[in-house]
């Protein structure tokens, strides 16, 4: 386990600097909710899910499912990655995880309710960057086609892992936005207590050959300071404000 100190250290020479931000009806924003699957984060879901209950991951489900009622009951759109492999198609270094057609690459019994909601669009991913997983096979990208449809300015960005599958989205929206395929958005927000990762001490990691350690804390933080790095915007806390039109 990664000491408290080691990690105040990486904090205070790699700060993220954590905003708010208050949403209106007045800005056009989307929430894109990232793998927040069973296969991840179920306890003993599956190869990648939790061992145990984890306060970060719960955290995680339980404030993207409070953002994912408050956009559903306003009627803005919503954009869903779940993780979705097929057993003949592997993701090194990853074991084999969220096998198409089992319960693990299906949304968590908190959120399976918007499978039924008309302004959510869901997506079923075969590789950790859910903007590559968008591509269809004629050449056209499912997500870049919801964002222009809804003339998204804004995106709200949450799910797990920070740093692996959130962190890679972000980027690629970010540098889709810079070369402007994503007009007209302008934001991506990554919500950080939305956020979360997989925990793998070093002395576990030790006996799994090919693991590296994966303290979750740390990696939560450096994926934070990342996707901040990139161009988004991070926030510790998300409001709603009344519509001025």
């Amino acid at each position: 386990m990664v000491s408290v100190k080691a990690i105040d250290v990486v904090k205070n020479e790699l700060p993220v600097d954590e905003e708010s931000v208050v949403l209106s009806g007045d800005v056009r924003t989307g929430l894109v909710l990232v793998d927040i699957v069973n296969g991840f984060c179920t306890v003993g879901a599956g190869n990648l899910a939790p061992r145990a209950p984890d306060k970060q991951i719960s955290r995680m489900v339980d404030e993207s499912t409070k953002l994912a009622r408050l956009f559903c009951e306003k009627e803005w759109p919503v954009f869903a990655f779940l993780d979705s492999h097929h057993p003949d198609t592997p993701e090194p270094p990853y074991p084999p995880h969220c096998i198409t057609g089992t319960d693990e690459s299906n949304l968590v019994p908190a959120l399976q309710w918007l499978e039924n909601e008309s302004n959510v669009t869901l997506r079923r991913k075969d590789c950790i960057d859910g903007f590559l997983g968008s591509v269809e096979k004629d050449g056209s990208n499912v997500f870049v086609d919801w964002v222009k449809k809804h003339k998204i300015e804004v995106l709200l960005v949450v799910g797990i892992c920070t740093d692996v599958c959130v962190l890679d989205f972000t980027c690629s929206a970010l540098s889709a936005r810079n070369r402007g395929f994503l007009t007209p958005l302008k934001d991506v927000i990554v919500y950080s207590r939305a956020c979360a990762t997989f925990d793998l001490p070093l002395n576990v990691a030790k006996n799994i050959p090919g693991a590296l350690a994966h303290p979750q804390e740390l990696m939560h933080h450096v994926g934070l300071y990342m996707a901040k790095s990139r161009g988004a915007k991070v926030v510790s806390e998300v409001s709603f404000a009344s519509s001025k039109k």
